[in-house]
């Protein structure tokens, strides 16, 4: 009776558990089976479905997966482009340089074309002692990494220049380019950047980087070195702090800004419009607000310096809007305030709803105002006139720009000082003249644009007009009669 298949089956599987641990499987073939199977396999009738065609499946992009962490530390893997220097142990004739072809393969004596894609170095050699088992007897090898492939990275978002890079490395470098040479590769950073937040993004994932840590704690975990393929995208910062932004101007990856910056200054401005603003002097860091103001021309009387707005376009398109209190600045040394500009930025100064006087006598002796101003000083000086002077001009010093008092007709005792207040409306002021004290508002108070000093004339001059306004009629008539005695068409006794 000739056995059964299934009887073979168990006998070979207890023969499997029988062999003792570690001992090698023999190759086994049975033997005694019949030529053909007795029986034949006759599968259940199934009635067909109608075919239904299925539509084409969108396409769909799948984001990177996020990882909190920084990508951990991994050996360096092979790929075209790379050159390999392959040390043979006894067999020099089979040794030497082996660059990868562009699908990651070389072709080497003995073993013919090897494909060492995607392999460390330790994994190449492991491989390669594998395939020359056969043929040698000592396969000892040593492979060395004589010269990288460059480095194909691409870098967008919040950086100066955006877009996709190759960076060769040296051979006798120590280390791949890291994601901080690649920004700066891209000219660094700008002034949107959110650096807490950078994604490295490899091989389907995207891991979180914290540059903040970096500049600010000495985190080197954080700037991870790169690999080809390698994606670098800096996201926007929607919460600009001004602080920050000054601390990220000194960063090594920050951009360079020695160049002049387009922006558009509007509101309560004596000059606005679109500027090219450079810093002065340079500095290495971007004009700021306040050296904005002043290329157009300086602010109103009515500006509002409590208010100042910045709107900014980020790489994506969308619009970002910033409030600047440049009176903390004035009055507290806040500079943070004077935010650093970047091109397209457009900075809106509004008007005040109330004005304080005393506050505008503050403003004209800042830099914000206009390097000059008119006012006019009237009456009895030598130069009456208008002037042009620096907005931090007192009183005393409008009368002696317009050469001082007429020593014979200028009352010195006091003047009237006219001011045309911002909301339209004109004061008149009587004020006592010392030019022996300083900056005063009593007696010598800051001048502002449009004031109009009036010297009025001094007693003995009022009195000697009045008669001379009386004797010039009587004047003009003795003349006419002398006229006629002249010419001896009258006869005047």
């Amino acid at each position: 009776m000739k056995p059964s298949v299934a009887s073979l089956l168990t006998t070979l599987c207890l023969t499997s558990l029988a062999l003792p641990a570690g001992s090698q499987v023999p190759n086994f073939e049975p033997t005694g089976l019949p030529d053909s199977i007795p029986f034949e396999l006759t599968p259940d009738p199934v009635t067909p479905e109608p075919f239904t065609p299925e539509a084409t499946p969108t396409p769909t992009f799948n984001p990177p997966r996020s990882i909190a962490n920084p990508p951990p530390v991994l050996p360096y893997t092979l790929d075209g482009g790379d050159v390999l220097r392959i040390n043979i142990f006894d067999v020099p004739e089979y040794s030497g340089e082996y660059p990868l072809l562009i699908d990651g393969s070389l072709n080497l004596p003995l073993v013919g074309v090897v494909n060492l894609k995607g392999l460390s170095v330790d994994a190449a050699k492991q491989k390669l002692e594998t395939l020359y088992r056969p043929y040698l007897v000592r396969p000892f090898i040593n492979i060395t990494l004589v010269a990288t492939r460059p480095v194909n990275l691409v870098v967008s978002g919040e950086v100066s220049s955006p877009g996709s890079y190759s960076i060769n490395v040296a051979q006798n470098a120590r280390q791949f380019p890291t994601v901080t040479d690649a920004l700066t590769l891209a000219e660094g950073i700008t002034l949107s950047a959110d650096i807490r937040q950078v994604q490295l993004r490899r091989n389907g994932e995207a891991y979180n980087l914290n540059l903040w840590a970096l500049i600010n704690r000495g985190d080197a975990s954080q700037d991870v070195q790169l690999r080809d393929g390698d994606s670098i995208f800096v996201p926007t910062n929607t919460a600009v702090n001004p602080a920050e932004t000054r601390q990220l101007l000194d960063a090594s990856f920050a951009s360079d800004n020695n160049f002049p910056v387009q922006v558009a200054v509007v509101g309560e401005l004596n000059r606005p419009g679109s500027y090219s603003v450079v810093a002065n002097p340079p500095t290495g860091q971007p004009p700021t607000i306040t050296q904005a103001i002043a290329t157009a021309g300086g602010i109103k009387p009515t500006a509002n310096v409590r208010d100042i707005r910045v709107r900014r376009i980020n790489r994506e398109g969308t619009e970002e809007t910033f409030n600047v209190n440049l009176w903390a600045m004035l009055r507290d040394g806040d500079i943070n305030q004077d935010m650093p500009l970047q091109p397209g930025d457009t900075i809106i100064v509004p008007r005040a709803e109330t004005i304080n006087n005393a506050e505008i006598t503050e403003l004209v002796t800042t830099n914000l105002s206009p390097e000059q101003m008119r006012i006019g000083v009237v009456g009895e000086v030598v130069r009456p006139g208008p002037q042009t002077v620096p907005p931090n001009t007192t009183l005393n010093q409008a009368i002696l720009g317009a050469g001082g008092f007429n020593n014979i007709r200028a009352r010195r005792g006091s003047v009237e000082l006219v001011r045309l207040n911002p909301d339209g409306t004109v004061t008149n002021r009587r004020i006592d003249i010392d030019f022996t004290v300083g900056l005063s508002e009593e007696n010598n108070p800051i001048m502002l644009p449009n004031d109009v000093v009036v010297v009025g004339r001094s007693s003995f001059a009022s009195v000697t007009d009045t008669l001379g306004a009386v004797l010039n009629p009587l004047t003009g008539i003795f003349g006419v009669l002398n006229f006629f005695r002249a010419f001896g068409i009258i006869n005047v006794d």
